[in-house]
């Protein structure tokens, strides 16, 4: 959240030198979505996110225990942690900015639906959310491609900040959309954010264990890593376990 409040605040607020060139580019969402790909990126290939699997999203998390990748227990964890981290994200981003993000221009980076409307919005959140789980869960579960999940997720994330989110404001987060909406009080809608994510990553789930098996889905981590420690329900650590000494 520090990291969308502060590029929407220098991309887009009036003050800001940079807010003139990126309108007058052909794709005038494209440097806002390079900036969020590149925090992903950075996210999930740093030593925190090697530990925790760079979840982020409660929506992901909820996928991952229907998957049983997850206890119930970590489960909450992670999603009171999204939340409240997320929370914080704006509050502090808003103090360090000096109150820039609750300009109109940047509205606390919060996710509202395009003048489409809400059913729209709605349908565009559960098609990228699927379309993202989708991706998560076919990387990261071919040994050949498992490194790179984590730059594929960030390309998709560049591809739908820059062509989706005049439809929905690209959010597929709930946690990532609740704070925003409560600063800007847009709480009105919130209800797109939190069932469209959670519905499309689940759906997602449901095709790939239906097409690839449940017994392929080996972590719920973005990027495993041997050296690092796994909570999770982790076929990995199974394998590794496995081979004799």
């Amino acid at each position: 959240m520090v990291s969308a409040a502060t590029f929407a605040t220098l991309l887009q607020h009036p003050a800001s030198p940079l807010a003139a060139l990126a309108g007058c580019t052909r794709l005038p969402r494209l440097p806002m979505g390079i900036a969020m790909g590149l925090t992903l990126t950075a996210i999930v290939y740093s030593p925190l996110g090697k530990r925790s699997g760079a979840h982020m999203n409660p929506a992901m998390t909820l996928t991952f225990f229907r998957l049983g990748k997850i206890s119930g227990r970590d489960a909450c964890g992670y999603v009171a942690a999204q939340f409240l981290g997320a929370a914080l994200g704006i509050l502090i981003a808003s103090a360090a900015l000096r109150g820039l993000p609750a300009d109109p221009s940047v509205n606390y980076v919060a996710t509202v639906p395009g003048p489409r409307g809400a059913v729209v919005a709605f349908a565009a959140e559960l098609v990228i959310s699927f379309g993202m789980m989708a991706l998560v869960l076919h990387a990261s579960n071919t040994p050949r491609l498992a490194r790179y999940t984590g730059l594929y997720a960030s390309a998709l994330v560049t591809l739908y900040i820059t062509f989706e989110a005049p439809l929905s404001g690209m959010s597929m987060n709930p946690a990532r959309t609740f704070a925003p909406a409560v600063l800007s009080h847009s709480t009105g809608v919130l209800w797109i954010y939190f069932a469209a994510p959670a519905l499309g990553m689940l759906a997602a789930a449901e095709w790939f264990v239906r097409s690839r098996g449940r017994h392929r889905v080996r972590c719920a981590k973005l990027h495993h890593v041997s050296t690092v420690r796994c909570i999770f329900h982790c076929g990995y650590a199974a394998q590794e376990t496995s081979v004799p000494a």
